[in-house]
């Protein structure tokens, strides 16, 4: 497996949301979930310190995407890219009652911080979500991963996800809310 890359200036990363699946053989996936409700199904994987996540209800898909420059990426379906230059949140309402809102921050970390983030992310992690780390990939005793969060309701689904990148020692940390009130 190839290792993810992780060297890359935090503002050069995108995120961006599709109204539409995209192909898994676009990306490198390390690790994934799948989420099923009464009214929608969910694909999470984890691809480095970026993710996607694919949400499917009736005959509609929303993909939430953070990527590096060099992910190639379709622009057919694209709705909204932003680089991560600080805090943002985004909102959107879809047609048949599906709404959307996604917020995000940089934050930049001490290096003890950064490390006690990181343990209570793993430890936490031991009772839901996903957690993936790199350590082949640690800078000093700052070791690079991603952790996707995520709590499924019956019409809702929440996902927070944090992403880890040593040599800037800094983490994203976004949240997205998935509504499919009828």
């Amino acid at each position: 497996m190839d290792l993810p890359q992780i060297n890359v200036a935090i503002d050069q990363l995108t995120f961006s949301l599709f109204q539409r699946p995209l192909h898994p053989e676009l990306f490198q996936i390390y690790a994934n979930r799948q989420v099923k409700t009464e009214s929608y199904e969910a694909s999470i994987w984890v691809t480095g310190c970026t993710y996607v996540l694919s949400v499917f209800s009736a005959d509609m898909c929303l993909t939430e995407v953070v990527s590096t420059p060099k992910q190639p990426l379709p622009a057919r379906g694209l709705l909204e890219r932003f680089h991560f230059q600080g805090p943002r949140t985004h909102k959107c309402t879809l047609s048949r009652g599906v709404s959307y809102m996604t917020d995000f921050q940089v934050e930049k970390m001490s290096p003890n911080l950064y490390k006690q983030s990181r343990a209570d992310l793993e430890r936490f992690s031991h009772n839901r979500g996903v957690f993936v780390k790199f350590p082949e990939m640690e800078i000093g005793e700052l070791q690079p991963f991603c952790y996707v969060d995520f709590e499924a309701r019956r019409t809702e689904l929440h996902v927070h996800t944090f992403a880890a990148y040593p040599d800037q020692v800094t983490m994203i940390k976004t949240q997205s809310l998935f509504d499919f009130q009828k």
